[in-house]
């Protein structure tokens, strides 16, 4: 496979996005959905293991994050794993890295959007999350350069939102570092599940790859780009996680809803509490424009290989971006936000990108010095952990997942089979 893909010609994106926009997709995708999702399911089933599982997440988000940057320097075309599985392993696995991709991001773009809803409009939250992703679908649909632009804007509001709060705990009176020891409730499984939860949160990154064909110079951007949003979201990450711990404890933060929220209220600041609630809904509006430009891309691309309807292959001739696909997209996440759970989703999700990054560091581990692999420990190290994690997940995740890869399993294979047979 050619290591250049389409570009500006009849069927091709245009390179509109630089370092900066692709840093602030990854961020944009990452941090409103951590940092106002997560944390809460994953400190129940943590505990006062918390960070402990947050680092563990932080480590398989960077393996997979490094073999994923390797790969898309090297096939810089929409669809991610979905291209990377194809070319490496075979069409199977890029078709189910694909299938993956596909619907466990349009569960979590559910997931956001019902999040935005309940921090706006807590009793009409479906019909809000609904109205956002029919928004959010149409600015999309205008081009991608104004989706980085809008959610440039989103991660400048969260960051500054985010600082306050961190700054309001760590100065509090209520603050105790002594909230962040380990203690006996601790334990191998609680931390691994948690570290999956929390890697739905880190794999915003996946933006970055599956705009590979929009990106400006894409063997320099991406590679620097990647490891750029990642690091960012570690250290925010973690400052938010204990500052919120220091002031909530792990059992309080469990339980609570509004975590943040929560948070500078007991650290006696309540007055910026209404102020965390506007930066959560714009974070997850910011969140939620990343995932569906990523999604929309990754359709694109199995829709070109007629792995899903060719009319949804089509990119509009003047704006250059694949409208079809993205309002498919975003009519089916409507449909979803009208009617989802958001902790369920979130479970569903993190199985899902955690198989979709197990084809990536697949595909990694067979590149040749020649073709930039990476340090061989790190392909290594993300699919064991992405195998780790995913089984980690709560059961009904875990059960659910599983089901809708064997689907696409068995959707390849009626597809194939007819093919075969005219051989």
């Amino acid at each position: 496979m050619s290591t250049m893909g389409p570009s500006t010609g009849a069927g091709g994106l245009k390179r509109r996005l630089g370092v900066s926009d692709a840093v602030m997709i990854g961020l944009g995708s990452m941090i409103g959905a951590g940092i106002f999702a997560a944390f809460a399911p994953a400190a129940d089933a943590a505990g006062s293991g918390l960070l402990l599982a947050l680092a563990l997440a932080a480590i398989v988000a960077y393996c997979n994050a490094t073999a994923s940057a390797r790969l898309a320097a090297r096939y810089p075309e929409s669809g991610g794993t979905y291209v990377y599985g194809r070319a490496r392993l075979g069409d199977f696995w890029g078709w189910l890295a694909g299938w993956a991709f596909v619907v466990g991001k349009t569960a979590s773009c559910a997931a956001m959007a019902l999040t935005f809803g309940l921090y706006v409009w807590p009793d009409q939250a479906h019909a809000v999350a609904v109205a956002a992703v029919v928004a959010l679908t149409a600015l999309g649909c205008g081009g991608v350069r104004r989706g980085a632009s809008a959610t440039r804007a989103a991660v400048v509001v969260v960051l500054a939102v985010l600082a306050a709060v961190v700054t309001a705990c760590l100065s509090s009176g209520a603050a105790d570092l002594a909230r962040l020891d380990l203690g006996a409730d601790t334990s191998v499984g609680g931390t691994l599940q948690a570290a999956g939860l929390l890697f739905f949160a880190f794999a915003g990154y996946a933006r970055i790859a599956t705009l590979g064909e929009e990106v400006r110079d894409p063997a320099r951007t991406i590679p620097r780009a990647v490891p750029l949003a990642l690091g960012i979201t570690l250290v925010v990450y973690a400052a938010v996680a204990v500052g919120v711990l220091a002031v909530l404890g792990p059992y309080r933060l469990a339980g609570s809803a509004a975590p943040l929220a929560d948070a500078v209220r007991a650290a006696g600041v309540p007055g910026l509490a209404p102020v965390v609630r506007a930066g959560a809904a714009v974070a997850t509006l910011g969140s939620l424009l990343a995932l569906l430009l990523g999604v929309s891309r990754t359709t694109l691309a199995m829709a070109r290989d007629r792995h899903l309807p060719h009319a949804l292959a089509a990119v509009h001739p003047r704006s250059r971006v694949p409208r079809r696909a993205e309002l498919a997209v975003g009519a089916v996440v409507a449909l979803l936000a009208a009617t989802a759970d958001v902790r369920g989703a979130i479970g569903f999700s993190s199985f899902g990108v955690l198989a979709y990054y197990a084809v990536a560091c697949a595909s990694a581990w067979t590149l040749t010095p020649g073709e930039g692999r990476p340090p061989r420990y790190v392909p290594l190290v993300g699919l064991a952990g992405c195998g780790a994690l995913a089984l980690a997940l709560p059961a009904v995740s875990v059960m659910s997942g599983a089901a809708v890869l064997a689907l696409g399993a068995a959707v390849h294979g009626v597809r194939k089979a007819p093919a075969d047979s005219a051989r």
